[in-house]
C-alpha cells in the first residue's frame, strides 16, 4: 500500500464516525419531537404557537435529545465494532435513519400507552381519546420505520429512489398527526368555587356528626394482621363492628390530585388539580399541570429545566365538600386538607396545611391568611409558640440514632391538638384531620418493617428500626380509639387512607442509591389501594368491595341527607349503611354544585 493511500485511512474512518454521529443527533432529536408530543398530550390546554411549544422542545432536545443521541451513537459503535460487515452511512442515511427512527418510535409510543393507561383519570374522556389516537399513529409509524429499515438493507440506493421521501413522509406523520389529533388546545376554564355560598342546595340531618380521619400512606394489608394480633386494637374495632372496603386511588399518587378528588368527588380532570405543582420552562409561559411518567420527567424540575410552582386552594375548579355543606348551612372543622391555604371562606373553622409553615399565620389584613376565620389563628399563639418544641419520641426507637421523618410525628401531634381543640364546638357537624406523617415513615421504614419484601435486610437493622412504622400506626391507632369514643348515637365516623404503600421496585432502589438516598423504601407510584372504615350506628358491619375516592364526598352528602351532584364521578356508597338508614334516607340527586 503506497505511503499516500495510508495516510487517508484515518481520515476516512474520522468521516465515518462523523456520518454515524450526525445521524445519531438526528435520531436524538426525533425522540426528543416525540417526547414533545407526549408533554402536549399530557397537557391538552397548551396551545400550539411556536411562542409556547418551542421553548418546551428546546429544553427536551437539550435534556432528553441529547442523552438519546449519546445512546443511539453508542449503539452505532457497537455495532461497527462487533458486526459482520462495516457500517458506512450517508451524511443522512435512509438505512441508519430507519432502524434508529424505529427505535426512537417504539419507545415513544411505549411511553404514551403507559402514560395513557396510568394518568387516564387526570386528562378527561376527549384528551384520552386523542392520546389514544395519537400513540396509536405513533405505534404504526413504528412499524413504517421498521419496514423501510428492512427493505433498505436488501435494496441499494440506486434502485429506490423514494427511500428518502418515504423516510420524510413517515417521520413528519409521525410527528405532525398525534399533534393535529392533540388540537390546538384550549384554556382551561375554571369555574369560582369560592366566596358568596349561595342558597342551600337541601335540608339535612341536624342531630348528626361526621368525623373524618385522612391518612396518607395507611394500607389494610398493614393493619388487617396487625389489629388480628391485638396490636392495633382500634382499628380492630372498626375492623370488627364497622364496615370496610378498599379505596381505589389514581395517579400522579401525590397527597393534593388525591385529596382534592376526594374532597370533590370528582376526578382530576374535572376538578383542576391534576398533580402537586404546575411547571414552566418560562415565566410568563404556558404552565404543565402534568409531567409524564416513566422518563424520569421530575428530573427537568431537579435539574433547573422546568420551574415549579406548588398548587394552592385557589387552584381547585369544583366545589369541596365543606363549600357544598357550606350552602346547606353545616357547619365543618377542616384540619390540615391539602390545597386549603389560602384558606378560603366557610361555615365554621378552617386550619390550612401551611399553618406550621407560615410566618405570621394572623396576618394582617387577610393577604395570605393560614386560618379561617383569620381570628382563629391568634388563639392558637400558644401552640406555635412551642411547635416544635417539646421531646418527639417513639417506643421501640434508639434515642441516639438519627432516622428521617423524625419531624413528621411532631407536625401530626400540633395538628392533632389543634384538631382535638376544634371538635370541642358544639356546632361543628363535620370535622376532618389529615395525618401526613404515616406516609413519610412507610417510605422510609417499609424494608425494615416488612424485610421479607426485600430480602437484604440484616439482623441490626430489623432490631434497630423494624418497630419503627408499626409504632407509628399506634400512634394513629390511638388517635382512631380516641375519636371512637367521641362518638355520638347518631354520629359517623369515616378513616379514610386515599393510597396505599408498597415497596420500592428494584430498578428504582438502584436508580435512589445512585442518586444518594439509599434510605428510600416505600413508594405509592403505582397507585396501590387506600381504604375507607366506616363506623357508626347507621353502619353495617363487614367487608364491602372495592370503592374509589371519589366516592367518599358523594358518600358523606348522602348520610347528611343531601342530594348528589349528577355530575361528580363518584357514587354514594349506601351499601355501608344498614336497611334502615338507606329505607329512610332515599337518594337524591341535582344537576351540579357549580356555578355555571
Amino acid at each position: 500500500m503506497p505511503p499516500s493511500a495510508a495516510r487517508w485511512i484515518p481520515y476516512d474512518a474520522l468521516v465515518r464516525y462523523l456520518r454515524m454521529l450526525l445521524n445519531s443527533v438526528l435520531a436524538g432529536a426525533i425522540a426528543a419531537a416525540y417526547l414533545t408530543v407526549l408533554f402536549l398530550q399530557l397537557n391538552p390546554a397548551v396551545p400550539l404557537r411556536p411562542g409556547a411549544v418551542g421553548p418546551l422542545a428546546a429544553v427536551l432536545l437539550l435534556s432528553y435529545g441529547v442523552h438519546f443521541a449519546v445512546a443511539f451513537y453508542a449503539l452505532s459503535v457497537l455495532r461497527q465494532m462487533f458486526g459482520d460487515e462495516s457500517l458506512s452511512p450517508g451524511w443522512l442515511s435512509v438505512r441508519v435513519l430507519a432502524w434508529l427512527g424505529a427505535a426512537a418510535a417504539s419507545c415513544g409510543a411505549a411511553l404514551m400507552w403507559l402514560n395513557l393507561r396510568g394518568l387516564r383519570s387526570s386528562l378527561g374522556a376527549e384528551a384520552a381519546q386523542h392520546m389514544a389516537l395519537g400513540a396509536t399513529l405513533l405505534t404504526l409509524s413504528a412499524v413504517a420505520f421498521l419496514v423501510l429499515a428492512l427493505v433498505r438493507r436488501s435494496v441499494q440506493p440506486a434502485r429506490w429512489p423514494l427511500g428518502a421521501a418515504l423516510l420524510g413522509l413517515v417521520l413528519t406523520g409521525s410527528v405532525v398527526g398525534p399533534l393535529a389529533l392533540r388540537g390546538a388546545g384550549q384554556p382551561t376554564k375554571r369555574v369560582g368555587t369560592h366566596g358568596d355560598p349561595g342558597s342551600a342546595f337541601g335540608t339535612s340531618a341536624a342531630d348528626v356528626r361526621v368525623t373524618m380521619l385522612l391518612i396518607d400512606g395507611a394500607s389494610l394489608d398493614f393493619i388487617s394482621p396487625a389489629a388480628a394480633d391485638g396490636r392495633l386494637p382500634n382499628f380492630g374495632r372498626i375492623l370488627d363492628s364497622g364496615s370496610v372496603m378498599h379505596l381505589a386511588t389514581l395517579r400522579p399518587t401525590q397527597p393534593a390530585p388525591v385529596w382534592t378528588a376526594t374532597a370533590t368527588g370528582k376526578l382530576p380532570s374535572r376538578n383542576g388539580v391534576r398533580s402537586a405543582a404546575t411547571y414552566r420552562v418560562e415565566p410568563t409561559g404556558p404552565s404543565l399541570d402534568l409531567l409524564p411518567d416513566y422518563c424520569l420527567a421530575h428530573g427537568l424540575v431537579y435539574f433547573g429545566f422546568l420551574s415549579e410552582t406548588p398548587n394552592t386552594a385557589d387552584s381547585i375548579a369544583a366545589r369541596t365538600l365543606w363549600d357544598i355543606l357550606t350552602a346547606s348551612g353545616i357547619a365543618s372543622g377542616i384540619v390540615r386538607w391539602p390545597l386549603t391555604y389560602p384558606a378560603q371562606p366557610l361555615k365554621g373553622v378552617l386550619v390550612s396545611d401551611q399553618l406550621h409553615r407560615t410566618p405570621d399565620p394572623g396576618l394582617p389584613g387577610g393577604a395570605y391568611p393560614a386560618t379561617y376565620p383569620e381570628g382563629f389563628a391568634a388563639s392558637l399563639e400558644t401552640r406555635l409558640d412551642s411547635f416544635p418544641a417539646g421531646p418527639v419520641s417513639m417506643a421501640g426507637l434508639p434515642d441516639d440514632v438519627p432516622y428521617p421523618g423524625v419531624g413528621s410525628l411532631a407536625v401530626d401531634r400540633f395538628y392533632a391538638e389543634v384538631f382535638n381543640d376544634i371538635r370541642q364546638m358544639p356546632e361543628l357537624q363535620f370535622m376532618a384531620m389529615r395525618y401526613q406523617g404515616l406516609d413519610t415513615m412507610g417510605h422510609y421504614f417499609l424494608r425494615q418493617a416488612v424485610p421479607r419484601a426485600f430480602g437484604d435486610v440484616s439482623e441490626d437493622e430489623r432490631r434497630q428500626f423494624g418497630r419503627v412504622l408499626e409504632q407509628y400506626y399506634r400512634y394513629i391507632d390511638d388517635e382512631v380509639g380516641r375519636a371512637i369514643d367521641l362518638l355520638g348515637p347518631n354520629d359517623l365516623l369515616l378513616v379514610v387512607s386515599a393510597f396505599g404503600m408498597e415497596p420500592v421496585s428494584m430498578p428504582k432502589r438502584v436508580l435512589e442509591r445512585v442518586l444518594g438516598n439509599s434510605e428510600l423504601s416505600g413508594t405509592h407510584e403505582r397507585a396501590p389501594d387506600g381504604f375507607l372504615m366506616a363506623l357508626g350506628a347507621a353502619v353495617r358491619p363487614g367487608r364491602l368491595p372495592r370503592a374509589s375516592i371519589v366516592d367518599v364526598a358523594p358518600t358523606v352528602l348522602y348520610f347528611f341527607g343531601l342530594p348528589i351532584g349528577r355530575d361528580m364521578d363518584g357514587y354514594a356508597r349506601t351499601d355501608i349503611f344498614s336497611r334502615a338508614f338507606t329505607e329512610e334516607r332515599p337518594l337524591t340527586f341535582i344537576p351540579s354544585y357549580e356555578r355555571h
